[in-house]
């Protein structure tokens, strides 16, 4: 007979109450569970729990200790379920985003803030792997991704449309051109983002659908670091459109192999987190995602 909260409560029930009848009706069960329990346990345990005087159960010093223990560890208890609680409260509680670009899961978090001030927010950054991995691991509630694969584990909503643009140093022959071809980025050295990147993995996929296989000159894992070489001077890049708010140093370029290609920002979570802030964050961005799945 394994020691449980059960079996705890049924001891300090019958030690308040003074007799397994009056602990059974506190507990709201039968007479025989509370007898079966108190006495399973001093048989398994070989100890004597309550002694018998004018009619009542009174417990033995031994069982005093006992229900001292297990109050501390109903108060335990109770603060762990606070806790949880208020995590998913609207009032006091916290949501974990992970954001693969800045824009516009960014400006979708300050909404949310306007909305719910009393909600602690935590912003976690990173490629695309790394945010969806977070939440399948559970340690984001929400990931604001573009070009999230369908998987019958998330619930999803589109948030915007989303396309990669390349990006061009000031002054580049390019610039000139408000669109550019796969073929032509080509003969440019190209700058590319490290696997895992769903920047790369548009851009991988575009270039495949022209029958070109560039190789970059240059791969980096972050997108201020592009950003930066690109502004260097260095070569052309390509980021999603919108995805920062900086302009500095560059000049954006859209690709006719990118046009009308359907992909979006999306929002998504794990279909089983269904708390309140959770509900709260998608019904935020309800109107603009008539395609939720």
């Amino acid at each position: 007979m394994a020691l449980s909260l059960q079996r705890l409560d049924a001891v300090r029930a019958v030690a308040e109450a003074g007799s397994y009848a009056a602990a059974a009706r506190a507990l709201a069960v039968s007479q025989p569970n509370i007898s079966a329990q108190v006495r399973g346990l001093e048989k398994e345990f070989g100890v004597r729990l309550f002694r018998r005087e004018s009619g009542r159960l009174l417990p033995t010093d031994l069982c005093l200790k006992i229900c001292d223990s297990a109050e501390r560890m109903a108060e335990a208890w109770q603060e762990a379920e606070r806790l949880l609680l208020s995590r998913a409260s609207l009032r006091e509680g916290q949501i974990i985003v992970g954001l693969g670009n800045a824009m516009p899961g960014m400006a979708l978090i300050a909404a949310f803030h306007r909305a719910y001030p009393g909600v602690s927010l935590k912003v976690e950054t990173g490629s695309h792997q790394k945010i969806t991995r977070a939440v399948l691991n559970h340690e984001c509630d929400i990931g604001v991704l573009p070009d999230v694969p369908a998987d019958p584990r998330f619930r999803s909503a589109h948030l915007a449309e989303a396309r990669v643009v390349a990006i061009a140093p000031l002054g580049h022959r390019l610039a000139r051109h408000g669109e550019v071809t796969a073929q032509m980025l080509c003969d440019e050295p190209l700058i590319f983002r490290a696997a895992g990147s769903s920047t790369q993995r548009a851009v991988d996929r575009m270039f495949a659908r022209a029958g070109l296989s560039p190789r970059p000159f240059l791969t980096l894992d972050a997108r201020d670091g592009l950003y930066e070489a690109v502004a260097n001077g260095l070569g052309i890049g390509f980021l999603w459109q919108g995805s920062t708010g900086r302009t500095d140093g560059v000049t954006q370029l859209r690709i006719s192999e990118m046009q009308g290609q359907a992909i979006h920002e999306t929002v998504f979570s794990l279909r089983e987190a269904n708390g309140q802030i959770v509900e709260a964050f998608f019904n935020l961005i309800a109107h603009e995602a008539p395609t939720a799945v």
